[in-house]
């Protein structure tokens, strides 16, 4: 649906929040923001939806202590969840019904090479959304259903897919091409598209701010290094190299998954172990990582174990290094000229010992950490490097959902205070 041209000068013009959901196969979770001061109205998770305990944690911002409510018992599904989720924003005075609401900015996880660019959401682009759950099983079908979900309870308002993929279609075809017959990596869309893009988009970016200077004038390494992981080389503020590749699997040792591996070892467990496609499928996925190899894959209890002496977590934290190491080097020789390594996400802000470990014997590469800034605890972007290091190395956290609310809001807001219609179904060919 198209929503309705807004002329300046009507109310709808002061429409400035933008709602974003994040929908799981077993969750939803969601943020309301003012895009005025870009701040945070509230935040929201629902879980185990579909299970008789499910629960919904809801926190309103709007003033005061932050409080957060729980409810608990079963939600039957999506819409359900969303339902409950919008009960609890009304209750605080920001319900869906505002005429106050802008957009819903819905996280998709894969968009291929069509989307590379936030877009308001058609019949068009959904079919194309649910085209590329071949290549993204696990996630498109969940954003999906959020999606139709968000539609039903507001069809008049704009509904802006923000994609995992989109920062990462700026790569070349020498870095985005895997070494396969042309013709059957085509007619399967096997190539590199990668993730964590608005993470990457928005930690480069304020990266650059860090520095006082301007994305295009950098170039950065970012270590996007949560329960999932990634790497990405931008350059000039464009993504030219990237970690994950047609799935999240490849690339660094994450929580669960095995990153980069010999492909052969996929026919080795099929021909010897007698191990079925998806026995492997659930084995690199969610046995590997670093929970395969030390039993944990919180990052704080293997630095507990080691600290211990328990040689198992050690091996584990040093093959994680190991490999955050040789993408470090790799993606310098990408670059060429490198003017900061950035951490981010949960192990990447919190985790000084995986810092400090990765970027040790680097100093050839102009690479250095202070160890009593890196000892710092803070969630403000900060330099973790001596003012002498020819790189900087920076800690900046991540905002996945602030940067899905100005993609949105920067789609329709200027249109509708222009006057003019919301630009809708931006497919790229």
């Amino acid at each position: 649906m198209t929503p309705t041209p807004v002329k300046e000068g009507s109310a709808a013009v002061q429409a400035r929040r933008v709602l974003v959901l994040n929908s799981g196969s077993s969750s939803v979770k969601y943020q309301l923001l003012d895009m005025n001061d870009r701040s945070r109205l509230a935040i929201g998770l629902v879980e185990r939806i579909g299970e008789e305990t499910s629960r919904l944690l809801h926190t309103p911002l709007t003033g005061g202590d932050a409080e957060t409510r729980e409810r608990t018992g079963r939600i039957a599904d999506h819409a359900a969840a969303l339902k409950t989720a919008a009960e609890e924003l009304a209750a605080d005075g920001l319900g869906l019904d505002s005429p106050e609401l802008a957009a819903i900015g819905h996280r998709v996880v894969h968009g291929g090479l069509r989307f590379t660019r936030p877009t308001v959401i058609t019949d068009e682009v959904l079919t194309e959304i649910e085209r590329l759950v071949p290549v993204a099983p696990l996630h498109n079908p969940a954003n999906i259903t959020g999606i139709r979900t968000a539609q039903a309870l507001r069809p008049d308002l704009p509904q802006v897919a923000v994609f995992d993929t989109a920062f990462h279609t700026t790569m070349p075809e020498y870095a985005a091409r895997y070494a396969i017959d042309v013709e059957t990596a085509d007619a399967h869309r096997i190539r590199r598209y990668g993730f964590h893009g608005t993470s990457h988009a928005y930690v480069s970016r304020k990266a650059a701010e860090l520095l006082g200077r301007t994305p295009e004038e950098v170039n950065v390494i970012v270590l996007h290094l949560g329960n999932g992981a990634s790497a990405s080389a931008v350059a000039a503020g464009r993504c030219v190299e990237t970690s994950m590749g047609l799935t999240p699997l490849e690339g660094l040792v994450m929580g669960t998954r095995s990153g980069d591996i010999d492909p052969a070892v996929t026919f080795h467990l099929k021909r010897v172990a007698g191990m079925s496609t998806d026995e492997i499928d659930v084995l690199l996925n969610k046995r590997s990582g670093l929970l395969g190899l030390c039993g944990d894959n919180d990052m704080r209890e293997i630095r507990r174990r080691i600290d211990e002496g328990d040689e198992r977590a050690a091996l584990a934290f040093d093959i994680y290094v190991h490999r955050l190491k040789k993408y470090i080097g790799a993606y310098s020789a990408v670059l060429g000229r490198v003017d900061a390594v950035v951490f981010t996400a949960g192990v990447g802000e919190n985790s000084a010992p995986v810092r400090e470990a990765a970027i040790a014997g680097l100093e050839e590469l102009g690479l250095v950490v202070d160890a009593g800034l890196n000892a710092v605890r803070s969630g403000e972007p900060r330099l973790i490097s001596p003012n002498y290091a020819r790189v900087a190395v920076a800690v900046v956290p991540t905002d996945e959902e602030l940067e899905i609310a100005d993609q949105a809001f920067a789609l329709v807001g200027r249109a509708e205070s222009a006057g003019q219609e919301v630009p809708v179904g931006q497919v790229d060919n």
